[in-house]
Protein backbone atom coordinates (compact mmCIF):
# COMPACT_ATOMS: atom_id res chain seq x y z
CA UNK A 1 0.00 0.00 0.00
CA UNK A 2 1.68 3.35 -0.68
CA UNK A 3 1.95 6.55 1.63
CA UNK A 4 -1.11 8.70 1.82
CA UNK A 5 1.15 11.38 0.43
CA UNK A 6 2.02 9.07 -2.52
CA UNK A 7 -1.53 8.23 -3.07
CA UNK A 8 -2.41 11.53 -3.14
CA UNK A 9 -0.16 12.90 -5.56
CA UNK A 10 -1.68 13.91 -9.61
CA UNK A 11 -1.77 10.56 -11.48
CA UNK A 12 -1.21 9.73 -15.47
CA UNK A 13 -3.08 7.94 -17.33
CA UNK A 14 -2.10 7.10 -20.78
CA UNK A 15 -4.02 8.04 -23.78
CA UNK A 16 -4.44 4.47 -25.56
CA UNK A 17 -5.12 4.77 -29.05
CA UNK A 18 -7.47 2.05 -30.26
CA UNK A 19 -9.99 1.41 -33.28
CA UNK A 20 -13.59 1.95 -32.13
CA UNK A 21 -17.40 1.54 -33.48
CA UNK A 22 -18.11 5.38 -32.35
CA UNK A 23 -17.94 7.88 -35.30
CA UNK A 24 -15.06 10.12 -35.67
CA UNK A 25 -16.84 13.12 -34.77
CA UNK A 26 -18.53 11.54 -32.34
CA UNK A 27 -15.06 10.64 -30.51
CA UNK A 28 -14.02 13.86 -30.79
CA UNK A 29 -16.86 15.22 -28.96
CA UNK A 30 -16.19 13.20 -25.98
CA UNK A 31 -12.47 14.10 -26.11
CA UNK A 32 -13.49 17.40 -25.77
CA UNK A 33 -16.03 17.29 -23.35
CA UNK A 34 -13.08 15.12 -21.09
CA UNK A 35 -10.71 17.85 -21.62
CA UNK A 36 -12.89 20.39 -20.86
CA UNK A 37 -13.97 18.94 -17.85
CA UNK A 38 -10.66 17.89 -16.43
CA UNK A 39 -9.10 21.48 -17.24
CA UNK A 40 -12.36 23.12 -15.18
CA UNK A 41 -11.97 20.79 -12.56
CA UNK A 42 -8.18 21.57 -12.00
CA UNK A 43 -9.37 25.47 -12.16
CA UNK A 44 -11.49 25.11 -9.97
CA UNK A 45 -9.47 22.80 -7.14
CA UNK A 46 -7.04 26.64 -7.33
CA UNK A 47 -10.59 28.18 -5.77
CA UNK A 48 -10.88 26.43 -3.25
CA UNK A 49 -9.02 28.12 -0.31
CA UNK A 50 -9.65 29.26 3.52
CA UNK A 51 -11.88 32.22 3.07
CA UNK A 52 -13.07 32.25 -0.65
CA UNK A 53 -17.03 32.68 -1.52
CA UNK A 54 -18.58 29.52 -2.33
CA UNK A 55 -20.77 31.19 -4.68
CA UNK A 56 -18.08 32.97 -6.51
CA UNK A 57 -15.94 29.99 -6.68
CA UNK A 58 -18.80 27.78 -8.54
CA UNK A 59 -19.58 30.90 -11.05
CA UNK A 60 -16.59 31.17 -12.02
CA UNK A 61 -15.74 27.39 -12.63
CA UNK A 62 -19.18 27.43 -14.86
CA UNK A 63 -18.07 30.41 -16.34
CA UNK A 64 -14.73 28.94 -17.58
CA UNK A 65 -16.51 26.44 -19.08
CA UNK A 66 -18.90 28.97 -20.78
CA UNK A 67 -16.07 30.73 -22.00
CA UNK A 68 -14.35 28.13 -23.19
CA UNK A 69 -17.52 26.98 -25.61
CA UNK A 70 -18.71 24.44 -23.35
CA UNK A 71 -21.97 23.47 -21.89
CA UNK A 72 -22.50 22.46 -18.02
CA UNK A 73 -23.78 18.39 -17.90
CA UNK A 74 -24.73 19.89 -14.27
CA UNK A 75 -24.57 22.20 -11.93
CA UNK A 76 -20.86 22.33 -10.09
CA UNK A 77 -20.95 20.45 -6.80
CA UNK A 78 -19.66 21.29 -3.46
CA UNK A 79 -19.37 18.23 -1.37
CA UNK A 80 -18.65 19.24 2.01
CA UNK A 81 -16.86 17.32 5.54
CA UNK A 82 -19.98 14.35 5.81
CA UNK A 83 -21.68 15.13 2.57
CA UNK A 84 -20.97 13.19 0.11
CA UNK A 85 -22.44 14.59 -3.19
CA UNK A 86 -25.47 16.97 -4.50
CA UNK A 87 -25.36 20.14 -3.31
CA UNK A 88 -24.28 23.53 -5.16
CA UNK A 89 -25.15 26.89 -3.61
CA UNK A 90 -28.59 28.93 -4.72
CA UNK A 91 -28.32 32.73 -5.95
CA UNK A 92 -28.75 33.72 -2.24
CA UNK A 93 -26.04 31.77 -0.67
CA UNK A 94 -23.88 33.33 1.68
CA UNK A 95 -21.29 30.66 2.24
CA UNK A 96 -17.07 30.84 2.39
CA UNK A 97 -14.44 27.96 2.64
CA UNK A 98 -12.76 27.67 5.63
CA UNK A 99 -9.42 25.56 6.89
CA UNK A 100 -10.11 22.32 7.49
CA UNK A 101 -12.56 21.49 5.41
CA UNK A 102 -12.71 17.67 3.61
CA UNK A 103 -14.48 19.33 0.04
CA UNK A 104 -15.42 17.47 -3.11
CA UNK A 105 -15.84 19.42 -6.23
CA UNK A 106 -18.22 17.18 -8.69
CA UNK A 107 -17.44 19.18 -12.35
CA UNK A 108 -19.37 18.10 -14.91
CA UNK A 109 -19.25 19.40 -19.38
CA UNK A 110 -20.89 18.45 -22.16
CA UNK A 111 -20.12 18.84 -26.00
CA UNK A 112 -23.40 18.60 -28.30
CA UNK A 113 -24.64 16.52 -25.50
CA UNK A 114 -21.43 14.41 -25.08
CA UNK A 115 -20.46 14.41 -21.66
CA UNK A 116 -17.21 14.53 -19.41
CA UNK A 117 -17.98 14.34 -15.71
CA UNK A 118 -14.94 14.42 -12.77
CA UNK A 119 -13.98 15.16 -9.07
CA UNK A 120 -11.87 15.90 -6.47
CA UNK A 121 -11.40 16.28 -3.13
CA UNK A 122 -9.18 19.03 -1.58
CA UNK A 123 -8.95 19.40 2.14
CA UNK A 124 -8.30 23.05 3.02
CA UNK A 125 -4.46 23.81 4.77
CA UNK A 126 -4.03 20.49 6.46
CA UNK A 127 -3.53 16.98 5.55
CA UNK A 128 -5.90 14.99 8.85
CA UNK A 129 -7.50 13.12 6.12
CA UNK A 130 -5.05 12.14 3.26
CA UNK A 131 -5.64 8.70 3.93
CA UNK A 132 -9.29 9.08 2.88
CA UNK A 133 -8.24 10.95 -0.02
CA UNK A 134 -6.08 8.67 -1.04
CA UNK A 135 -8.37 5.60 -0.60
CA UNK A 136 -10.42 6.68 -2.77
CA UNK A 137 -7.88 7.51 -5.40
CA UNK A 138 -6.86 3.85 -5.40
CA UNK A 139 -10.36 2.82 -5.71
CA UNK A 140 -10.46 4.73 -8.73
CA UNK A 141 -7.23 3.87 -9.80
CA UNK A 142 -8.14 -0.20 -9.81
CA UNK A 143 -10.84 0.05 -11.67
CA UNK A 144 -9.09 2.08 -14.35
CA UNK A 145 -6.25 -1.01 -14.55
CA UNK A 146 -9.27 -3.30 -14.43
CA UNK A 147 -11.74 -2.73 -16.76
CA UNK A 148 -12.19 -3.66 -20.60
CA UNK A 149 -14.83 -5.36 -22.63
CA UNK A 150 -16.42 -8.52 -21.24
CA UNK A 151 -15.25 -7.52 -17.55
CA UNK A 152 -18.61 -7.24 -15.64
CA UNK A 153 -19.29 -4.45 -12.49
CA UNK A 154 -19.11 -7.00 -10.47
CA UNK A 155 -15.59 -7.31 -10.65
CA UNK A 156 -15.16 -3.30 -10.74
CA UNK A 157 -16.97 -3.26 -7.39
CA UNK A 158 -15.22 -5.90 -5.31
CA UNK A 159 -11.71 -4.47 -6.81
CA UNK A 160 -12.34 -1.17 -5.43
CA UNK A 161 -14.26 -2.60 -2.56
CA UNK A 162 -11.05 -4.51 -1.37
CA UNK A 163 -8.92 -1.61 -1.78
CA UNK A 164 -10.66 0.94 0.06
CA UNK A 165 -11.08 -1.39 2.77
CA UNK A 166 -7.16 -2.64 2.80
CA UNK A 167 -6.49 1.38 3.61
CA UNK A 168 -8.56 0.58 7.04
CA UNK A 169 -11.82 2.90 5.33
CA UNK A 170 -15.10 1.75 4.06
CA UNK A 171 -16.66 2.39 0.28
CA UNK A 172 -19.99 4.02 0.53
CA UNK A 173 -22.34 1.22 -0.57
CA UNK A 174 -24.96 2.86 -2.21
CA UNK A 175 -23.37 4.87 -4.09
CA UNK A 176 -22.14 3.96 -7.74
CA UNK A 177 -20.47 4.91 -10.95
CA UNK A 178 -22.81 5.13 -13.89
CA UNK A 179 -23.17 4.92 -17.79
CA UNK A 180 -23.21 7.78 -19.84
CA UNK A 181 -24.60 8.46 -22.92
CA UNK A 182 -25.42 11.64 -25.13
CA UNK A 183 -27.46 14.00 -22.93
CA UNK A 184 -28.07 11.69 -20.44
CA UNK A 185 -26.09 11.34 -17.57
CA UNK A 186 -26.82 8.19 -15.48
CA UNK A 187 -27.72 6.12 -18.64
CA UNK A 188 -28.89 2.57 -16.32
CA UNK A 189 -25.36 1.07 -16.54
CA UNK A 190 -24.39 0.99 -12.38
CA UNK A 191 -20.42 0.64 -11.94
CA UNK A 192 -20.52 -0.37 -7.77
CA UNK A 193 -18.23 0.26 -5.09
CA UNK A 194 -18.73 -2.96 -3.63
CA UNK A 195 -18.98 -6.79 -4.07
CA UNK A 196 -21.66 -9.26 -4.11
CA UNK A 197 -23.19 -8.71 -7.10
CA UNK A 198 -21.88 -10.51 -10.87
CA UNK A 199 -23.90 -7.38 -12.67
CA UNK A 200 -23.42 -6.70 -16.76
CA UNK A 201 -20.10 -7.28 -18.46
CA UNK A 202 -18.85 -4.18 -20.51
CA UNK A 203 -18.77 -3.60 -24.07
CA UNK A 204 -16.77 -1.84 -26.22
CA UNK A 205 -17.59 1.86 -26.70
CA UNK A 206 -19.27 2.45 -23.28
CA UNK A 207 -18.70 5.52 -21.60
CA UNK A 208 -18.70 5.47 -17.74
CA UNK A 209 -18.19 7.15 -15.43
CA UNK A 210 -16.40 5.60 -12.06
CA UNK A 211 -16.53 7.68 -8.89
CA UNK A 212 -15.92 5.38 -5.78
CA UNK A 213 -16.33 7.10 -2.54
CA UNK A 214 -14.25 6.49 0.65
CA UNK A 215 -15.37 7.12 4.25
CA UNK A 216 -14.56 6.47 8.14
CA UNK A 217 -18.72 6.25 9.05
CA UNK A 218 -20.91 3.54 8.26
CA UNK A 219 -20.53 3.69 4.43
CA UNK A 220 -24.12 4.19 3.74
CA UNK A 221 -25.62 7.75 2.22
CA UNK A 222 -29.25 9.24 2.65
CA UNK A 223 -30.54 12.42 2.86
CA UNK A 224 -33.95 14.93 1.99
CA UNK A 225 -32.38 18.12 2.36
CA UNK A 226 -32.68 20.08 -0.77
CA UNK A 227 -29.32 20.61 -2.75
CA UNK A 228 -30.40 23.54 -5.67
CA UNK A 229 -29.67 21.01 -7.90
CA UNK A 230 -33.15 20.40 -10.13
CA UNK A 231 -34.25 17.88 -12.53
CA UNK A 232 -37.22 17.50 -14.86
CA UNK A 233 -39.51 15.14 -13.32
CA UNK A 234 -43.24 13.63 -14.19
CA UNK A 235 -45.11 15.53 -17.34
CA UNK A 236 -47.29 18.12 -16.04
CA UNK A 237 -50.38 20.62 -17.31
CA UNK A 238 -49.39 23.96 -15.27
CA UNK A 239 -52.17 26.07 -15.19
CA UNK A 240 -50.03 28.97 -13.43
CA UNK A 241 -48.48 31.10 -17.11
CA UNK A 242 -45.19 32.14 -14.92
CA UNK A 243 -44.59 28.78 -13.64
CA UNK A 244 -45.68 27.01 -17.32
CA UNK A 245 -42.96 29.58 -19.07
CA UNK A 246 -40.82 28.96 -16.84
CA UNK A 247 -41.07 25.21 -17.48
CA UNK A 248 -40.73 26.21 -21.25
CA UNK A 249 -37.68 27.50 -20.63
CA UNK A 250 -36.16 24.90 -18.68
CA UNK A 251 -37.28 21.79 -21.48
CA UNK A 252 -35.57 24.17 -24.14
CA UNK A 253 -32.21 25.66 -22.86
CA UNK A 254 -31.38 22.01 -20.24
CA UNK A 255 -32.17 19.24 -22.47
CA UNK A 256 -32.96 17.19 -19.38
CA UNK A 257 -30.07 17.47 -17.87
CA UNK A 258 -29.56 18.88 -14.35
CA UNK A 259 -29.91 22.32 -13.64
CA UNK A 260 -29.34 25.08 -10.92
CA UNK A 261 -31.96 27.61 -9.79
CA UNK A 262 -29.02 30.80 -10.22
CA UNK A 263 -29.35 29.85 -13.73
CA UNK A 264 -33.01 30.28 -14.18
CA UNK A 265 -32.41 33.62 -13.51
CA UNK A 266 -30.68 34.75 -17.02
CA UNK A 267 -34.35 34.25 -18.73
CA UNK A 268 -36.57 35.44 -15.82
CA UNK A 269 -35.96 38.07 -13.26
CA UNK A 270 -37.54 36.16 -10.86
CA UNK A 271 -37.70 32.38 -10.62
CA UNK A 272 -37.86 31.25 -7.46
CA UNK A 273 -41.66 31.45 -6.65
CA UNK A 274 -42.33 30.05 -10.06
CA UNK A 275 -39.91 27.43 -9.71
CA UNK A 276 -41.77 26.50 -6.17
CA UNK A 277 -44.64 26.03 -8.06
CA UNK A 278 -43.55 23.28 -10.14
CA UNK A 279 -41.79 21.60 -7.08
CA UNK A 280 -45.04 21.04 -5.58
CA UNK A 281 -46.87 20.14 -9.11
CA UNK A 282 -44.36 17.78 -9.56
CA UNK A 283 -43.41 18.85 -13.20
CA UNK A 284 -39.70 19.20 -11.72
CA UNK A 285 -38.19 17.41 -8.88
CA UNK A 286 -34.49 18.16 -6.74
CA UNK A 287 -31.89 15.70 -5.83
CA UNK A 288 -31.11 15.78 -2.22
CA UNK A 289 -27.80 16.26 -0.62
CA UNK A 290 -26.43 12.92 0.41
CA UNK A 291 -24.81 12.71 3.83
CA UNK A 292 -23.04 10.06 5.20
CA UNK A 293 -25.28 8.19 7.53
CA UNK A 294 -22.44 7.55 10.45
CA UNK A 295 -21.20 11.21 10.71
CA UNK A 296 -18.38 9.78 8.67
CA UNK A 297 -16.03 12.00 6.52
CA UNK A 298 -16.02 11.55 2.83
CA UNK A 299 -13.49 11.59 -0.19
CA UNK A 300 -14.34 11.01 -3.82
CA UNK A 301 -12.63 10.18 -6.83
CA UNK A 302 -13.71 10.26 -10.63
CA UNK A 303 -13.02 10.06 -14.13
CA UNK A 304 -15.15 9.34 -17.19
CA UNK A 305 -13.72 6.59 -18.96
CA UNK A 306 -14.42 4.72 -22.68
CA UNK A 307 -13.98 1.66 -23.29
CA UNK A 308 -11.44 0.77 -26.16
CA UNK A 309 -10.46 -3.16 -27.48
CA UNK A 310 -7.96 -3.67 -24.74
CA UNK A 311 -8.89 -1.36 -22.12
CA UNK A 312 -9.66 1.98 -21.12
CA UNK A 313 -9.18 5.33 -22.24
CA UNK A 314 -9.34 7.79 -19.63
CA UNK A 315 -11.31 11.25 -21.33
CA UNK A 316 -11.33 13.14 -18.33
CA UNK A 317 -7.57 12.82 -17.26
Amino acid sequence: MLTAAKCCAPVRFPKRSWRCRLEADELVKWRHAGELARDALQYGRKLIVDGADVLVAVTRIEDYVRRNDGGLAFPVNIATDEEAAHWTPSSQTDRRFAAGELVKLDVGVEIDGYIGDNALTVEIDSSRHDELRAAALKGLEQVIELAAPGVTTGVLGSAVQATIEACGLRPVANLTGHGIKRYDLHSGLSIPSVGGHRGPALRKGDVIAVEPFATNGAGRVGGKRNSNIYHLAAPRRVRDSAAAELLEQIRSEFNGLPFAERWLHAFSDEPRKPLQRLLRSGAVGFYPVLDELGHGMVAQAEHTLLLTSGGVEVLTA
